[in-house]
């Protein structure tokens, strides 16, 4: 089997759980580390399917691998590949797709409900009809014409969709404790500066009971993953 490319943003927003998924199953992957200044391949020839994780900066920043990062996608999807963005990443799917990446009314920071909609791929998707999430963002996507809306919060509409061969979160599903611990103390500066946010918790209130919080979310996001290698050819 052809490896898993993912694609790593920042160094502290790499495969999370994710990659033990990977791991636990034998399914090979190999990941890009945009961070480090790794260069993206040329193309999807020698892998199996296309990973995004997430990352603090925008999709509508002039960077110099966003372009050839939407390409990629677009090839993945021509070729029917399975496909799979983390918050920045299902950003990416969006404007690869032509969608808009726009700020979200307000920033969404920590652990909040998401709503399962009410239609039986989703269930099967997700296995429940709504569930815990982890969240750090300032913006979100707009759904791309054709894709099927899949998860909401309170305070973002669209959390999650489905296209094609790609499925998009704007929610963290991929946390583990260490990159919940990590993220709280390298943000701790964008959590007091987003106080004034009813959808930003402070630091004790995400590491509140993490334990367990982070063990239900990664059994949901084993029911997700364990779906979307369904698509391997």
């Amino acid at each position: 089997m052809k490896p898993v490319l993912v694609i790593r943003h920042a160094l502290t927003e790499g495969a999370g759980f994710f990659g033990t998924f990977l791991d636990q199953k034998s399914i090979p992957w190999c990941m890009i580390c945009l961070d480090k200044g790794d260069a993206l391949p040329l193309d999807m020839e020698g892998y199996s399917g296309l990973v995004m994780m997430g990352g603090p900066m925008s999709v509508n920043d002039d960077l110099p691998w966003i372009q050839q990062e939407l390409e990629l996608i677009r090839e993945a999807m021509v070729l029917d590949l399975p496909v799979l963005g983390h918050c920045l990443g299902g950003q990416l799917i969006s404007k690869a797709l032509g969608a808009r990446v726009v700020a979200n009314p307000v920033k969404e920071i920590g652990w909040a409900q998401v709503k399962v909609v009410p239609d039986q791929y989703a269930f099967d998707l997700f296995g429940s009809a709504n569930f815990e999430s982890f969240h750090w963002h300032g913006e979100t996507f707009e759904l791309p014409q054709g894709a099927q809306h899949l998860l909401s919060s309170q305070y973002c509409k669209n959390q999650a969709y489905q296209i094609g061969s790609a499925i998009a979160f704007q929610c963290h599903i991929e946390m583990t404790e260490e990159m919940v611990e990590t993220w709280c103390e390298g943000g701790a500066d964008e959590l007091l500066a987003s106080m004034v946010s009813p959808a930003v918790q402070q630091a004790i209130e995400i590491k509140r009971d993490l334990k367990p919080r982070v063990a239900n979310l990664n059994k949901v996001a084993t029911h997700v993953y364990s779906q979307w290698i369904k698509s391997f050819k």
